[in-house]
């Protein structure tokens, strides 16, 4: 399957990043796979790094909910209870997008896992990012906030107090948009 790159003053690239991200908006996104899933309510889902323990439990129901509604689900799945909820979401049959961390290119592997999705057209791969690069906290810093302006609600499984989770849903409350916890913050239980 090839890429398919949308530069800024294409109809067809989302209005929502220029309102939201304003400046920082990208000049192009690359897409591979159904290009239509960008159009349809979204629900961006984060978690960070660290959490404590119970949360991959809580992350494993709630990606089965999702599955169960079939929700639309937007994220980076890079933090390990995200990729535990987007294994669990390729076992269903509603439509992900995957915000990658890298260029999307010609060469750029595809899990095999991910194939079967991609080709029945409800996996959308999708990168901000004009040039290969080594991902690093900025890169991800972007990509996160790709996801949330291209969302229409946020569902933070577990936000780290003063971590990049909590920054991305302070800014997406800034824009208007709806976000969840799906248990209590660190910092309510008196961890660090």
């Amino acid at each position: 399957m090839n890429s398919v790159i949308i530069k800024s003053p294409d109809s067809s690239y989302p209005p929502i990043l220029r309102q939201r991200l304003g400046e920082r908006a990208p000049n192009m996104l690359s897409l591979m796979g159904d290009a239509a899933l960008l159009a349809r309510p979204k629900t961006a889902l984060f978690c960070s790094t660290s959490c404590p323990d119970e949360t991959l439990s809580r992350a494993r129901l709630l990606a089965q909910k999702l599955v169960d509604d079939s929700v639309t689900v937007i994220s980076g799945f890079h933090s390990p209870v995200e990729k535990e909820c987007l294994r669990i979401l390729l076992g269903g049959t509603q439509p992900i997008v995957v915000c990658l961390l890298r260029a999307l290119t010609q060469t750029t592997r595809i899990p095999a896992d991910w194939q079967t999705a991609l080709d029945s057209g409800r996996l959308l791969l999708v990168s901000c990012f004009e040039k290969p690069r080594r991902p690093d906290r900025e890169t991800a810093r972007k990509r996160n906030e790709f996801v949330a302006a291209l969302s229409d609600e946020i569902l933070i499984i577990h936000a780290k107090p003063g971590g990049s989770v909590e920054r991305i849903a302070e800014m997406a409350r800034g824009w208007g948009i709806p976000s969840a916890e799906t248990g209590p913050v660190e910092q309510n239980q008196g961890r660090s």
